[in-house]
């Protein structure tokens, strides 16, 4: 909560997963005079992609090499990686997850018999090089992060505070000659969920780590505050977005009663773990011969599909069970065992039912190798961003890599360039504006346009696309949009408004690169 309309900091940071987290730790640590504002829109800080993520983060194995790395990321994604990104993870990362998640935050990894960092493998890595807490890596890491948030006296932890826009002074400035100056983003519109008040957070940096956007679609695997709000959100202030149509589909999240509940992480099938279709028959072989269950997510998704297609079946099943023990799957996997046991199934004696579900947002808002944006003293960390690593495809566990690299990155950037930086002059950016004569926005209505989103989304925009499905969804998410538009604007401000109107701009982003993308990359296809 902020004690006033009107709020100035050096360092505005929009998220607190591993990203944001890792950048403002650096920024605290290097310089002790910054005031570095963090804010979250949830109650907790730890509710984030970052704290579901299950399988692990890619440090190094024992006969392996950067250069190794770097063919397994650009081979997962399918040749349309940015090189350069590609180099500064595989010969930067390792380090970073040694030094700082290792020896400084003491994440506890799951250790081996030689009381080390176990390494364990996933698909499309030539080798095991993926550390892990059990199947709850995320977990681990980020009540790590933020426990080291809270231990900073000059980093402030908001939570329940919901980002309605970013600061531009060509959109915002009550000096209308600003529109002649370079983009650049002075802050944000912040909404207290707790009072209701809308502040005026003006900042000299701002850092978007607002995560990705899987609640658009139907079936995820994300949390559901992933409704990609900072894709919104820097696309109305004006900043390049990358590769939207990249949509990453988790393979395997469980399946009951027509809906994705839960990721079964990738690291079954890095043990082991078999898919079946619905007659109890392996199935892989025939679609990718020589990988089969550790072949690209993109690829295993899409295998899934056919398959399911083809027998008229709902679902597929993963089966750990039989190239398991009971009691080692039961250690190696504690979460999934708890989480498919609420739903009366044993994973240690039976196969766990599967479907594919959007998962992770492999696009973004286009930033350097520093995590600069287009737009001046905008950054961009963890998956809200596009740094070109994943190109059309994201290797496993590299996420939580990626976004500890960038987010330690941008702050080193931030470093050495803030002090060219200053507030715009008092006065500039006015207070929030409220709608006139507004009245509650209808839950019904809002449940109705966002449950339009995620049909719309999956059916048109999934697995499998089309010209004649993306002109489709194209047409109704452009009229949905237009209605929102005018609902946002008629109705008080509340976090499911702010939400609905993310969803939209973002839908509507994705499904405009994925009809202009005529090729089938890694995880856009077109049949067509």
């Amino acid at each position: 909560m902020f004690d006033t309309e009107t709020v100035q900091c050096d360092v505005l940071i929009i998220g607190c997963g591993v990203a944001g987290a890792t950048a403002a730790l650096r920024l605290a640590a290097n310089n002790e005079h910054l005031r570095i504002v963090v804010l979250t829109k949830t109650d907790d800080p730890h509710e984030s992609n970052t704290y579901y993520a299950q399988g692990g983060i890619i440090y190094e194995g024992v006969d392996d090499s950067p250069e190794q790395l770097a063919q397994d990321l650009i081979r997962a994604g399918d040749g349309m990686n940015n090189r350069r990104a590609v180099e500064i993870l595989a010969h930067e990362g390792p380090r970073l997850v040694r030094e700082l998640l290792i020896e400084r935050y003491q994440v506890p990894f799951t250790l081996d018999a030689d009381a080390v960092p176990e390494r364990t493998r996933e698909a499309a890595h030539s080798t095991s090089r993926i550390l892990h807490v059990n199947d709850a890596t995320g977990r681990g890491i980020q009540e790590k992060l933020v426990a080291a948030l809270r231990a900073c006296p000059n980093i402030e932890l908001h939570t329940d505070i919901v980002a309605v826009d970013l600061l531009t002074p060509a959109h915002h400035s009550l000096d209308r000659l600003a529109i002649y100056e370079p983009l650049s983003c002075v802050g944000a519109y912040v909404l207290d969920r707790n009072t209701g008040v809308v502040h005026t957070v003006l900042s000299r940096v701002t850092i978007l780590a607002s995560g990705g956007l899987g609640q658009i679609f139907l079936h995820t695997t994300n949390p559901e505050g992933a409704t990609g709000d900072g894709l919104a959100m820097a696309y109305r202030a004006g900043a390049r977005i990358l590769n939207a149509e990249y949509v990453q589909f988790h393979p395997t999240t469980f399946y009951h009663r027509g809906e994705a509940r839960f990721l079964i992480s990738e690291a079954l099938r890095g043990e082991g773990a078999r898919l079946l279709n619905s007659d109890g028959e392996p199935f892989m072989h025939h679609y990718d011969p020589e990988w089969k269950e550790l072949a690209p997510r993109d690829v295993v998704a899409r295998s899934i599909h056919r398959e399911m297609l083809r027998t008229g079946a709902s679902y597929v099943y993963l089966d750990i069970a039989s190239v398991m023990p009971a009691e080692r799957i039961r250690e190696r996997f504690p979460t999934i065992c708890q989480n498919c046991a609420v739903y009366g199934v044993d994973p240690t004696q039976e196969s766990i039912p599967v479907v594919p579900a959007a998962h992770y947002f492999c696009g973004g808002v286009w930033v350097d190798e520093w995590g600069r944006t287009d737009l001046q003293r905008l950054y961009a960390v963890g998956e809200v961003s596009c740094t070109g690593l994943h190109g059309a495809n994201r290797l496993g566990s590299s996420s939580l890599l990626e976004g500890l690299v960038w987010g330690y990155r941008a702050a080193g950037d931030i470093l050495e360039s803030i002090a060219d930086w200053h507030h715009v002059p008092a006065g500039t950016i006015p207070a929030w504006q409220a709608t006139p004569s507004s009245h509650p926005a209808d839950p019904a209505l809002v449940e109705h346009d966002m449950a339009t989103i995620k049909h719309s989304m999956w059916y048109y925009v999934g697995l499998v696309r089309s010209r004649r499905r993306l002109e489709r969804a194209l047409r109704d998410l452009n009229n949905l949009r237009q209605d929102i538009d005018a609902f946002y604007h008629a109705v008080s401000l509340e976090p499911g408004i702010i939400e609905l109107r993310n969803a939209a701009q973002a839908a509507l982003v994705v499904a405009g690169a994925a009809w202009a993308n005529r090729e089938s990359h890694g995880c856009h296809y077109r049949e067509d």
